[in-house]
């Protein structure tokens, strides 16, 4: 059996290319890739699917906000997985996407679908973390508590709370004394394309398994966990 990979993308889509790049030369076995969905027009990544061919739907989560200002999540679901039906999807990955999938979406690919982090999770996921604030919020609590002096790059499965699927696939980064966010993002990232193809192989094999961890928070540090989120946030805001 073929298996179907749709890739979710909101910026560069640089993992996604990877991904790719590895079905194009085989090393990703039985797969194919069947369809990029975008959160705008605008995505760098839409034009590297472009270029390789790949069919490239933009949903917009505006699009379904009500005059309550609420979003339907509930239509936004199903415009997404009418695109995933559509596509005959059988994986579907979180590559880059900044936005809450629909539990409608999650239910239906429940042990299909996946999102890529660039940190540990479930402490530095959640709500507003991506991009350079995980980075940023990793350097600011290791400094502050004085240990875990290092980082890492993950993929999970996606569940109704955001960033708290379980972790399948992980690699480790070592964090320097001079490390920046910007540094560490250039380090972190072709681990992530490494990683990610690795998942693919092994998603195909059917060798999927979920990894035990240990809270990276001690008791009494939460509050430390919460500044340098917050402090993250504060230093990278939304253009």
């Amino acid at each position: 059996m073929t298996e179907r990979w749709v890739s979710f993308i909101s910026g560069e889509g640089t993992t996604m290319e990877a991904g790719m790049a590895s079905v194009q030369n085989g090393e990703a076995g039985n797969l194919k890739a069947a369809c990029v969905i975008s959160s705008s027009y605008d995505a760098g990544g839409v034009r590297k699917a472009s270029d390789q061919i790949v069919p490239v739907r933009v949903v917009r989560r505006e699009d379904f906000r009500e005059e309550s200002g609420k979003i339907d999540q509930e239509k936004y679901g199903k415009r997404l997985l009418r695109i995933l039906r559509e596509h005959e999807a059988t994986l579907v990955t979180l590559n880059g996407w900044e936005y809450l999938i629909p539990e409608n979406v999650i239910k239906e690919y429940k042990g299909r679908i996946f999102n890529q982090h660039p940190g540990p999770v479930p402490e530095f996921g959640g709500k507003n973390m991506f991009g350079l604030r995980v980075h940023a919020a990793r350097l600011n609590f290791v400094r502050a508590v004085g240990r875990d002096f290092w980082t890492e790059a993950v993929i999970q499965r996606v569940d109704k709370k955001v960033d708290e699927g379980a972790v399948v696939k992980s690699k480790r980064i070592e964090i320097l004394p001079d490390d920046t966010p910007e540094s560490l993002q250039k380090r972190v990232l072709p681990v992530e394309h490494k990683l990610f193809v690795a998942f693919l192989k092994d998603f195909v094999s059917g060798n999927i398994q979920d990894v035990e961890r240990e809270s990276l928070v001690h008791p009494g540090e939460e509050h430390i966990l919460f500044k340098a989120k917050e402090d993250a946030i504060k230093a990278y805001p939304i253009v």
